[in-house]
């Protein structure tokens, strides 16, 4: 048995502040949730640590101030070039009420020059339908390094890139949502990093109280941003209900309101078939489908400026006009 006390480890200062009690625990400045997230990044934590780190903030909540911090951290060590993007699309929830619509909205914005960029982190759930998995069935190339990233774009494509094939460690954190037996704040984290710096970062967040702090973490990072409570968690808006824009411009936050598309709601499909998709795209008709498609470009297209009814107008013509053979 050592008689000498062992030096405490750097990384528990921040398990302390956040799990201190009641009384004690409090909130990271946002200097301390960037050094944190700086020392997980570069591996200078240990297991039970990451693991006690992660479900404390998940019990506290993530603050803003948080949020914002733990974004430059990672943005400090994404190794990127300078690509030109116009929306980032973060796709991490997965489906199972309906359809992900907003992949046909997606698909359509690129055929008419919108550069976007999506990013999921894997089929982590059970019984829900990822991205992931339908990318082949949608021709929507997965890119596993930024210079496909950026041939995929010049050719008017969707771009999407897996978490793991540019920050590995955040995917492994997302991993221990098994382990764990909860999400984990990464899940949140992750909507807000904006890899490339685009034009404009979409972001679903769907527990109420958490979009108006997504909000506040991007306009504390400088970026602009439309929060939104998206159908399922994802980037989707559901033309059944009043549709809640969060939004933040130049350091500035505003907020809007869509009223539902729909006079009545749409009756829940009875089970998912991806071919519906397909389908769809191609020319059938689904009239919650469609409204969802055209309702999310518009949001997309809100988010590089156009206001609300120049949008729709916009995201109707480019549903209408669709190439179906791309």
């Amino acid at each position: 048995m050592s008689i000498v006390t062992p030096a405490e480890h750097p990384f528990a200062v921040f398990v302390r502040i956040l799990g201190k009690g009641k009384r004690g625990a409090r909130d990271l400045t946002r200097e301390e949730a960037r050094e944190a997230m700086g020392m997980l990044l570069d591996g200078k934590v240990e297991d039970t640590q990451l693991g006690a780190f992660l479900m404390l903030l998940r019990h506290k909540e993530e603050s803003a101030e948080e949020l914002a911090g733990f974004t430059e951290a990672v943005r400090e060590r994404i190794q990127a070039p300078a690509l030109a993007v116009d929306i980032d699309w973060p796709t991490y929830a997965g489906k199972k009420r309906h359809l992900p619509w907003y992949l046909l909205a997606a698909k359509c914005l690129a055929q008419n020059g919108v550069r976007i960029l999506m990013h999921g982190g894997g089929a982590h759930t059970a019984g829900r339908m990822y991205t992931e998995q339908l990318l082949d069935l949608l021709n929507i190339s997965r890119c596993e390094d930024w210079e496909t990233v950026a041939a995929t774009l010049d050719r008017g494509e969707v771009a999407f890139m897996p978490l793991g094939a540019w920050m590995p460690v955040l995917q492994r954190m997302i991993d221990q949502r098994n382990v764990l037996g909860l999400r984990s704040p990464i899940h949140s984290l992750a909507r807000i990093l904006n890899p490339l710096g685009a034009r404009c970062g979409l972001q679903s967040i769907f527990h109420p109280g958490y979009q108006a702090n997504h909000r506040e973490a991007s306009r504390l990072l400088g970026d602009t941003a439309i929060v939104i409570k998206g159908e399922g968690g994802e980037i989707e808006v559901n033309p059944d209900g009043i549709a809640h824009l969060y939004g933040t411009e130049t350091g500035a936050s505003w907020d809007e309101d869509w009223p539902a598309l729909s006079p009545q709601r749409h009756v829940k499909p009875a089970q998912l078939d991806p071919q519906h998709l397909l389908a769809v795209w191609n020319g059938a008709e689904d009239a919650y489908g469609e409204l969802a498609v055209v309702a999310t470009m518009a949001l997309a297209l809100r988010g590089l400026g156009q206001p609300r009814e120049q949008a729709f107008a916009l995201a109707r013509q480019y549903w209408q006009h669709r190439n179906s053979s791309n």
